[in-house]
């Protein structure tokens, strides 16, 4: 049942009830990061006394948050009581947006993945007949996953595209409306919800449970249909001024005069990118050039196609990635003289190519990059692929509704 621990703050909440639920959050966080533990171990994390902290304690058993699990072992003395959460109380509901299908997933309280429906298929369009869509597969996931939409505390969804997420507006896709598209959802789904781009969300998920250690300042790069990116400094995400931060793709890198999908030419997504490799493919195919997919219609071709054709040794296929990767390293060695990162993430559907991508990105990046600031740099694939978006749109809400600012 949600409780006004997870609730919006407000003007009626102000001093100790307002510190009380900031507190409180701040023990639930503890418990969901570092596990279960003692009242002693949380007044040395809360700097509070141990009446407080059983009172409060005692409040969260109440609202079904928390559970004592009785006595600690100990080599002496009086044995402490041993708290932590209950898992299974809240839930934080991901949905990861793509061109042609969703990843949709929910974790507990602690972080744990109980369970996400990969590849459902949808069509995201800017029509309102595309957004029904997708609220009603959301509602489909909901009552396949067999949980109480009282029990889910908050969703998470990525889209691609100009996000605002301080505000909750989508300016590339469903901006039909005064209010934001996260309030719409919310009257929709009856869900607390927060908007993210998918390339941020996607870098937050790498960050948390992928390929990042000890790393503080870390670039993802969201290779697919167009570029994105996603930017980590100082183990925070960066946002810019107004929330836009990280379009890659429209790096202005080329002299040419091909319409990107943002309006201007010249665009680094024109010509490295997953639109970019379906021209180049129809393209070489009207040719005469031979390939595998053949058979299939020119106009039926999508990247995933071409993908698993480079997988399956297809030659054209192949060629056509090494330039896509040539280019793509250009903007990466752009970006690493720029940033001086101790790791760049390579991620998205064009990842899956593995060294088919990685290796020309790799060669322009040392041939393009100042070799003092490459030398410091990693290049590594993603780790989570297809579930970094579902995986960080769940976190990060996760994170925005556990933060409580005084």
């Amino acid at each position: 049942m949600k409780t006004a621990l997870f609730e919006e703050p407000n003007d009626i909440l102000t001093g100790v009830a307002y510190k009380n639920i900031h507190i409180r959050k701040t023990i639930v966080s503890y418990f969901a990061d570092a596990g279960n533990a003692t009242i002693a171990d949380l007044c040395r994390e809360t700097n509070l006394s141990v009446p407080k902290v059983t009172a409060l304690i005692t409040e969260l058993i109440a609202d079904g948050l928390v559970k004592d699990f009785g006595k600690v072992g100990s080599t002496g003395g009086r044995r402490p009581n041993i708290y932590g959460l209950v898992p299974d109380s809240g839930f934080f509901l991901g949905v990861d947006v793509k061109h042609n299908h969703l990843n949709i997933g929910l974790i507990d309280l602690q972080k744990k993945p109980i369970k996400i429906s990969r590849n459902v298929p949808y069509s995201l369009n800017n029509t309102a007949e595309s957004l029904a869509s997708l609220c009603e597969l959301i509602r489909n996931f909901i009552r396949e996953a067999n949980t109480s939409s009282s029990k889910i505390l908050g969703l998470g969804l990525n889209l691609s595209g100009r996000i605002n997420y301080a505000t909750g507006y989508s300016y590339s896709f469903f901006h039909f409306n005064e209010d934001p598209l996260s309030q719409v959802l919310e009257r929709e789904l009856n869900i607390k919800t927060y908007l993210e781009n998918d390339s941020r969300a996607m870098a937050y998920g790498e960050f948390n449970c992928g390929v990042v250690k000890e790393e503080k300042n870390v670039l993802f790069l969201n290779l697919d249909y167009g570029l994105g990116m996603g930017v980590m400094i100082n183990n925070e995400l960066y946002y810019g001024k107004s929330g836009f931060a990280g379009e890659l793709g429209h790096i202005p890198l080329f002299n040419n005069e091909i319409i990107c999908q943002c309006g201007k030419k010249g665009c680094l997504e024109t010509e490295a990118s997953g639109r970019a490799l379906i021209s180049m493919f129809k393209e070489k195919l009207l040719a005469g050039s031979s390939t595998v997919l053949n058979k299939k219609a020119t106009d039926d071709i999508q990247m995933q196609d071409i993908i698993n054709a480079a997988n399956n040794d297809d030659v054209l296929s192949i060629e056509l990635l090494a330039k896509i990767g040539e280019k793509l390293g250009r903007g990466i060695a752009l970006l690493i003289n720029i940033f001086n990162p101790e790791l760049v993430i390579i991620g998205g559907a064009l990842a899956a190519t593995g060294e088919h991508l990685h290796l020309p990105i790799k060669s322009a990046v040392n041939k393009f990059s100042l070799s003092l600031v490459n030398t410091d740099t990693q290049l590594k694939t993603s780790k989570l692929g297809e579930d970094s978006g579902v995986m960080g749109a769940c976190l990060l809400v996760r994170k925005r509704l556990l933060e409580y600012p005084l």
